[in-house]
């Protein structure tokens, strides 16, 4: 028997990517046309009385030295070993395939011309969307496309926090407690909460899209935790509910704007009614329009379904490069200030005789849309702008903030 794959990290999506692989391991050899099965599985930790005990090593060097292994799942996360390890593997002409978004989203562009030098590999369907199929449609079947934006919901703890604000009146803290209690938030939750793990992603969608690395510390980045149920109930009122988005599109002059951020989604949107901890990416071409991706954005199982398919991609390709990739990108004004974009934006303000203000904001954003809320306080207001530059809109705010609070300003989609 062939044993020709090895999986690094026996975590949740490890154990996941064994347990599936070895389910389905017939159809698997049916599909690729030949034998295969998992060989090693390399993992630090001790796991005594598992499965698959006799598999478990914990020396890397093993795996890089074996000439029978051709595809390597890296499970492990983080950008150091990893970045290591994925490395070595490709310049030994090894394929990788992995879920670890940090990874790619910091070095993507350098490790695929490694792969692409030693004609093999390296493939992260799981990396932005779990078990939700993306990268090989935007790589292959959107590819006659001109892609006019992306839009995701693209954390699943973040969704599920927001989905509890909105249904059930919870607050931010109590819907953040729930989602660590029942797994879907880290202990320290704020790479979710922060939009940094919706960021990598969007970073990613984006590189493939457009063909030039997004390094995410060029996007800007913020996260749900000062929405209030204040800011939900108004946003609720006015047919909107309150997600946190990555978006990336072309701003002409072979520039994009990318951002991740909470944004007032109208309910005749589709990604308005995602909840829980489902994600969807909206794709919009200018051939096909606008295009949906939506599932399980997380998770042992979902996850571990893309790191399987692209464990098949490889073997079935062995020997041969499937073309995905982008060029590295270090000109920093790639991607454009945000401030230089235009929004509607939705904005709470405090201020003992709110409604005097009301001439103020006319005087300074012209026709506005108030908004109204059960009980709303007589010293508070809340509104959407017009259209604007958002650097224009906050020097009004700056101007307004004279006379009253500025509590919060949310972008629409």
């Amino acid at each position: 028997m062939m044993r020709n794959v090895a999986v690094i990290g026996y975590g949740v999506v490890g154990s996941g990517t064994v347990e599936l692989f070895e389910r389905n391991r017939e159809d698997i050899c049916r599909k690729i046309g030949r034998d295969c099965d998992i060989k090693y599985i390399c993992d630090l930790r001790d796991f005594p009385g598992d499965k698959y005990e006799d598999r478990l090593i914990k020396d890397f060097n093993i795996i890089l030295n074996d000439d029978e292994i051709e595809v390597v799942a890296e499970v492990v996360g983080g950008a150091t070993f990893a970045y290591d390890y994925t490395k070595k593997l490709l310049e030994r002409g090894k394929s990788v395939v992995t879920s670890n978004k940090e990874l790619v989203a910091t070095h993507g562009a350098e490790l695929l011309e490694i792969a692409k030098e030693h004609n093999c590999n390296y493939l992260f369907e799981a990396s932005v969307g779990g078990g939700i199929p993306i990268i090989r449609p935007l790589n292959k079947c959107l590819a006659g496309n001109k892609i006019m934006q992306i839009s995701g919901i693209l954390n699943g703890t973040t969704n599920f926090i927001l989905t509890k604000m909105i249904r059930e009146q919870m607050d931010f803290e109590s819907a953040l407690k729930m989602a660590q209690e029942l797994g879907y938030a880290e202990a320290d939750p704020t790479a979710d909460v922060e939009g940094h793990d919706a960021c990598r992603k969007i970073c990613i969608l984006g590189s493939l899209a457009f063909g030039k690395h997004i390094y995410p510390q060029y996007v800007h980045c913020s996260g749900i935790s000062r929405i209030t149920l204040d800011d939900v109930e108004y946003a609720e009122n006015a047919g909107y509910a309150i997600k946190l988005v990555g978006t990336a599109k072309p701003e002409g002059d072979g520039r994009i704007s990318v951002i991740v951020c909470p944004r007032l989604v109208p309910k005749s949107n589709l990604l308005s009614s995602v909840d829980d901890v489902y994600n969807a990416i909206s794709v919009t071409g200018d051939g096909s329009g606008d295009v949906l991706f939506y599932g399980r954005g997380a998770g042992k199982l979902p996850t571990a379904s893309a790191v399987v398919g692209d464990i098949i991609d490889c073997l079935k390709h062995q020997g041969r490069i499937i073309m995905i990739g982008w060029d590295d990108c270090t000109d920093k004004s790639y991607v454009v200030p945000y401030k230089t974009i235009e929004n509607n934006m939705y904005v709470r303000i405090k201020a003992a005789d709110a409604e005097s203000l009301k001439p103020a904001v006319s005087e300074l954003f012209g026709k506005v849309m108030y908004l109204e809320r059960n009980g709303r306080p007589d010293d508070e207001l809340a509104f959407i702008t017009p259209r604007m530059v958002e650097g224009d809109i906050d020097a009004n705010l700056e101007q307004l903030s004279a006379s009253a609070s500025i509590e919060s300003k949310i972008r629409l989609l």
